[in-house]
């Protein structure tokens, strides 16, 4: 087996083994990439259930909801909007907005290498392919086409098709999830941007029709009394 990766990696001009490498790095990248979407878009469902909970112009909840949240991507949207809770709703817009834009770079931190990997691998591949069926034909001017020399031909192309196998194969893994990935941040920034309003909201709207009562739940209809929902 390590003989014929070692074959396979002559035919392709030793571009098998890199990538390989490159195989690897794009298989280290959607673990990670993974695992910080589905922390961060479960802390941030989280926190728009507790937002949901908490009254108008109630700043200590607010401030306990940053504190419980902290080291979350959301985090930073409570704390920049009580950090200008004494400017207008305009203003603090502005400041979340910006607080929200330095969190763009880890929303988007190294899918920059699926991206490279679609384009990269297989053209890697086609490379290798190259290499590798110039080498098989270089046996002809050496034995003619008869006998050992041709069966020699035809598996030294049959060989060099595997770079352009393995560039294919990395480039499906990478594009399907560049393109899940690329849903993710998008679904995290919608987040982030329902967040700011609902802050922007408690610390500046009147809200005297929502007191303690989940948002969803008033705008559907279920709450008809405001009396009977801040006596329950």
């Amino acid at each position: 087996m390590f003989d014929h990766i070692v074959q396979l990696s002559i035919q392709s001009g030793g571009l098998i083994p890199l990538m390989g490498v490159l195989l690897l790095v794009t298989i280290a990248v959607i673990v990670e990439r993974l695992v910080f979407y589905r922390r961060a878009l479960r802390s941030g469902s989280a926190m728009e259930h507790d937002l949901q909970l908490v009254d108008y112009q109630n700043v200590e909840k607010l401030q306990q909801l940053a504190d419980h949240y902290e080291g979350s991507l959301q985090r930073s949207i409570i704390s920049s909007a009580l950090a200008s809770r004494g400017q207008d709703a305009d203003t603090m817009e502005r400041h979340i907005d910006e607080a929200i834009m330095w969190q763009m770079p880890k929303i988007d931190r190294n899918v920059w290498v699926l991206d490279s990997s679609v384009t990269l691998a297989p053209l890697m591949g086609l490379l290798g392919t190259i290499i590798g069926m110039v080498h098989a034909f270089d046996i002809l001017g050496e034995g003619g086409v008869a006998g050992a020399a041709a069966q020699m031909v035809t598996g030294g192309i049959a060989e060099a098709l595997v770079a352009t196998g393995v560039g294919l194969l990395i480039a499906i893994l990478a594009v399907a999830f560049l393109n899940y990935f690329n849903k993710r941040g998008r679904l995290a920034l919608h987040q982030m941007e329902q967040l700011k309003v609902m802050v922007i909201n408690r610390l500046h709207g009147g809200g005297s029709a929502h007191h303690g009562v989940p948002v969803r739940e008033a705008h559907a209809g279920k709450v008809t009394d405001i009396g009977v929902a801040r006596r329950a």
